[in-house]
């Protein structure tokens, strides 16, 4: 049978591949052009940048020179663009709500457009679907974006500064209507900051502000000296409720695949039965569980607060983090003044630039890119990224509380331990949350899993499952290595990824890392249903296939070391991780072609990606040969515990790459 080879394209292979090809690298010349950027390497066989674009690029026309602003002057130009604009930035909310702000900053939402692989993958989506998908992704992460007809293939370098802001302050703050269930179709009322707001709460206290001028020095018309300030505050009950997270969070495609079912979950979920919000978890004390909120100030002017009331947590923690450049996020004020999104990306941060270690060793001949030959320039750089990395470190923590309260080992039993019958133990794990599944939502590109080793007394491994190959996936059918059969299938593999299931044009299923259907020569489109999905309990074109947890519910995994394997001297040890990534490697390799934003490389996104998994739960047993049963349900204190240094990912080499395997056995390729 002649074997199918698919491109090991990250790890195993040495070449550095470009990112975002013509799509998203050539661009118009400006204050935020790529042309001081290094040129690319050479290409070789291995190179994807000649990949076709998603859409023509015209070629730049040489122009005649602009004045080039002072950082200065484009901040200014910004300021006036965010005051006067139809849509202000939450740079203009962060004068008078500094708290939110720096919460919002480095959240999801904040994230939810800057990220390199969501771009990529709603470019190929598109791709894919003869463009018929249209702005359904997107919009969902830039509302603002869409409502002002920017291009769904468009670079973030070139967006809008409120389009790039991703789910920025006016997404929530300036809905009008009650949409319901609408997958992120909602409208933003146009205005200036001076226009209406809505919360949860009327303008009593707003009109208090307004009414003394003197003290808190705001102005309510365009053209004064003083702190702009909404007019109006409306009180909008329904962005209190569920349902108002809803119009994001329960997608689903025209022609009926139900893609994500995180409200839906909710709403059959033991926590909307007792009244829980989606708020009372995600925007409370402690991420995760129903724990209150927090009393403090909703506004500081000019230094003076406003009176306490009761404060939502603007942080959303979740399963993402970021890959991105600390000068692109989280969202900075100062770092946007300092410098552009294509000067941050030649700011080298890993390199010490701007430390006393760094700079009180410089080599002469030492050149630096235009932008940071200032010596006083790069230690402000350096001041912004502790800042920004100070921030990232308190979401991660929040976000390791969030898993820990959804993701739990409860049991761990040892069912047989002999060398006749070999090793068998099992390990129980729960959802404890009863609010949705875990993983919920893009569930089916959430990888959960438990890593899994078996030594025996001197420390040699004698059984492993949840090991990565050189690329950094799981052993799946979606691994490289697996489908060229270089690795065995991980047979006893534990995950909690649901799995797209597409029809394919010509007949037959088949399961794929993205939810588009196959063809070999008509091209894919997405169209409504002509017959009821609901009749059939299916959609034709594609469905998922569900692993995840519902609310309050466990699963066992269970594993088997053959005798053959226990071979060494004992005590065995059995060393059990969780271990929780916002996507699987093979979703990058999937999402290659069209390139990535930023100039990153397929190889830098998967890297980054692979090496921001969190380990959740690390548990070690020795086996003394009875019969053994642990309870491992954690305490509070223990869920709040903050996490350890993540270790350094390394990955095998292509060459070094192996499994432990029965020496009796075959190995399993698919």
């Amino acid at each position: 049978m002649n074997k199918v080879y698919r491109l090991s394209f990250l790890f195993g292979l040495s070449a550095s591949l470009v990112g975002m090809g013509n799509l998203q690298l050539v661009r118009a010349a400006g204050n935020d052009d790529l042309t001081n950027l290094p040129a690319p390497a050479s290409k070789s066989d291995d190179d994807l940048s000649d990949a076709a674009p998603v859409a023509p690029v015209k070629p730049v026309e040489k122009a005649a020179p602009e004045k080039v602003l002072t950082n200065s002057e484009a901040a200014d130009a910004h300021a006036r663009l965010f005051t006067e604009g139809k849509f202000p930035s939450a740079t203009t909310c962060a004068v008078c709500h500094p708290d939110h702000f720096r919460e919002w900053s480095t959240s999801s939402h904040a994230y939810a457009q800057l990220s390199p692989v969501f771009n990529a993958m709603q470019a190929t989506i598109t791709k894919r679907t003869s463009s018929t998908n249209g702005d359904f992704c997107v919009r969902c992460h830039t509302q603002v974006g869409m409502q002002i007809k920017e291009s769904v293939y468009m670079s973030n370098m070139d967006r809008s500064p409120t389009a790039r802001e991703g789910i920025t302050c006016i997404v929530c703050h300036r809905v009008t209507h009650n949409y319901g269930k609408v997958s992120g179709r909602t409208n933003i009322a146009e205005g200036t900051l001076f226009d209406p707001v809505y919360g949860p709460r009327d303008d009593s206290v707003l009109q208090m502000v307004i009414a003394d001028p003197a003290k808190y020095k705001v102005v309510t018309t365009p053209g004064q000296n003083g702190r702009a300030i909404h007019t109006k505050a409306f009180k909008f009950d329904p962005i209190e409720s569920s349902g108002f997270c809803g119009s994001c969070h329960d997608v689903n495609l025209l022609n009926g695949f139900r893609l994500e079912e995180a409200f839906s979950q909710f709403k059959n979920s033991p926590s909307n039965k007792t009244g829980t919000t989606c708020q009372d978890c995600h925007m409370g004390n402690i991420p995760g569980i129903k724990s209150g909120y927090a009393m403090a100030p909703a506004a500081i002017i000019g230094g003076i607060p406003t009176p306490d009331r009761k404060r939502t947590n603007h942080m959303f923690a979740g399963p993402d983090y970021s890959i991105v450049h600390p000068g692109l996020f989280p969202q900075n004020v100062k770092a946007q003044k300092l410098a552009t999104m294509a000067e941050w990306l030649t700011f080298d941060d890993k390199g010490g630039w701007g430390t006393d270690a760094f700079e009180n060793h410089l080599p002469a001949n030492f050149t630096f890119p235009p932008r940071w030959k200032s010596i006083d320039d790069r230690y402000d750089a350096r001041a912004i990224i502790n800042d920004q990395n100070k921030l990232l470190n308190d979401l991660d923590l929040q976000r390791h509380q969030l898993l820990r309260h959804g993701y739990q080992l409860h049991t761990f039993d040892v069912v047989n331990n002999d060398t006749t019958h070999g090793l068998d133990f099992k390990i129980e794990v729960a959802n404890a949350t009863d609010g949705h599944g875990t993983p919920t939502g893009f569930d089916a590109e959430r990888l959960v899993f438990l890593q899994v080793t078996v030594a025996d007394a001197t420390g040699k491994v004698v059984f492993q499952s949840g090991d990565r190959d050189p690329n950094g996936d799981v052993r799946d059918i979606h691994s490289d290595y697996v489908h060229n059969w270089e690795l065995p299938r991980d047979e006893q593999l534990f995950s909690l990824q649901s799995k797209f299931i597409t029809r394919n044009l010509r007949g037959g299923e088949r399961e794929q890392v993205l939810a588009v259907s196959y063809s070999l020569d008509p091209l894919p489109y997405v169209r409504p249903e002509t017959r009821s999905h609901v009749l059939a309990a299916r959609t034709s074109s594609a469905r998922k296939q569900a692993r995840g947890l519902p609310p309050l519910s466990s699963r066992w995994a269970d594993y088997h070391v053959d005798p053959a394997q226990l071979s060494g001297p004992g005590p065995y040890t059995v060393h059990v991780k969780m271990l929780s990534q916002m996507v699987p490697v093979n979703l990058i390799g999937e999402i290659t072609r069209v390139g990535f934003d930023y100039s990153m490389s397929p190889r830098e996104v998967a890297y980054r990606v692979a090496s921001g998994a969190r380990i959740l739960w690390d548990k070690v047993v020795i086996l003394d040969g009875s019969a053994q049963h642990l309870d491992w349900t954690p305490t509070q204190e223990e869920i709040m515990a903050p996490p350890e240094a993540r270790p350094v990912l390394v990955l095998p080499r292509r060459e070094e790459a192996k499994v432990i395997v029965p020496a009796n056995s075959v190995a399993t390729v698919p």
